[in-house]
């Protein structure tokens, strides 16, 4: 299991919100670029880079802050928030990102999705954030009928690298991650699912580590490093070690 650090930016700062909400935001640096570089000398493996703005306003609005991200490690990165169209998806993966999340457009518009799926195979991520086990889209601010096993299977025949799948409820509160809808969704879907959302401690990495039978991947955590209630190298050790 890969422990992959969020670097997420709003404003051009390096942010953590609390299940989402734009007015509880915690500070944690003012370059995001510096952050990334700590995580990659900690030994971080791959890096998951949230445009905030973008996420909310729709299309990317911090992508000098994200291509100085790029400049500055030489680790795979992830970048997700404000990806509404293939244009965006296509300059994304131009500029060297490895791995572009898409979530909103994948309900709303999933034609354009399954397309870069196919042109740019094992380089697109379906991210998937549910709340009360339905999917939430457009910043977490609207929640749909469709629950998170009915959208990913819409998207079993394409080349997806892997599904990004939030406990909303859990996410930038460290209450534990949600393991059995984490697992019961992994078992359903058809590739790698990297969990997110509620991880506080190294407990909960460690409990995490059986659901890698299920089909869990890895696990995107944020607060917790940034907080420092979780090591990552300790967090990285601890999963070598299985």
């Amino acid at each position: 299991m890969i422990i992959i650090p969020a670097v997420d930016i709003r404003q051009g700062r390096c942010v953590r919100l609390s299940q989402g909400r734009a007015d509880r935001e915690t500070v944690y640096g003012e370059d995001p670029a510096a952050m990334a570089r700590k995580w990659r000398d900690l030994g971080a493996e791959r890096l998951h880079v949230v445009d905030l703005d973008g996420a909310f306003e729709k299309s990317p609005k911090n992508a000098a802050a994200i291509e100085r991200i790029l400049e500055a490690v030489d680790i795979p990165v992830s970048v997700g928030g404000g990806v509404r169209n293939r244009a965006i998806f296509d300059r994304w993966a131009a500029l060297g990102v490895d791995r572009v999340v898409v979530g909103t457009e994948a309900v709303k518009n999933p034609a354009w999705v399954r397309e870069a799926a196919i042109a740019h195979p094992g380089r697109l991520v379906l991210g998937i954030d549910a709340k009360n086990g339905l999917v939430a889209v457009e910043g977490w601010t609207e929640t749909t009928p469709l629950t998170a096993p009915d959208l990913v299977r819409r998207f079993a025949d394409c080349p997806v690298a892997a599904v990004h799948f939030t406990d909303i409820a859990r996410d930038g509160m460290q209450t534990g991650v949600n393991l059995s809808a984490t697992a019961d969704f992994a078992r359903l879907a058809p590739f790698p699912v990297i969990a997110s959302g509620g991880v506080s401690t190294l407990s909960d990495i460690e409990a995490l580590l059986p659901l890698e039978k299920d089909g869990v991947a890895g696990v995107i955590t944020g607060r917790a490093l940034y907080a420092g209630t979780l090591s990552l190298p300790e967090a990285l050790d601890l999963c070598k070690k299985r």
